[in-house]
C-alpha cells in the first residue's frame, strides 16, 4: 500500500507538531479538521482493501464501479479540501511548517 501503518494517536501527534507554530486561536479552529484528516486517512486505507471494479462474469468488457470506489472518491475529495484549508492556515506561518506538512502528506500518499 506504500505507506506504513501509523496509529491514530501518532498521526495526531504529527499534525499537532506541524501546527505548533500556528496562533493558538487558529490551532483551536483547525483542530477538528486535523481530526477529520486523520479519520479520513484511516477510512481511505480501509477502503483501498475493497474491490473498486465489478467485472461481469460472462463479458469482461462490462465493468461497473463498486460502492467502495464511490466512497473512496468522496473520502479523497473531502481529504483534499481539508488539506487545502490546513495548508492555507500554515501559509500564514513560516514555510518550514508547510514543508513539513507536505513531506508528511507525501509519505501518506506515497
Amino acid at each position: 500500500m506504500g505507506r506504513k501503518t501509523v496509529k491514530k494517536s501518532e498521526r495526531m501527534e504529527e499534525f499537532e507538531a506541524i501546527f505548533r507554530g500556528v496562533d493558538e486561536n487558529e490551532r483551536k479552529l483547525v483542530a477538528p479538521l486535523i481530526s477529520e484528516c486523520v479519520w479520513l486517512e484511516e477510512q481511505m486505507e480501509a477502503t483501498k482493501r475493497l474491490p473498486f471494479i465489478r467485472v461481469h462474469p460472462k463479458d469482461p468488457s462490462i465493468q461497473k464501479s463498486t460502492p467502495a470506489a464511490r466512497l473512496y472518491k468522496e473520502y479523497a475529495t473531502s481529504y483534499m479540501n481539508a488539506v487545502r484549508i490546513l495548508l492555507n492556515t500554515l501559509r500564514k506561518v513560516e514555510s518550514d511548517a508547510q514543508d513539513e506538512l507536505l513531506r508528511r502528506l507525501e509519505e501518506f500518499t506515497g
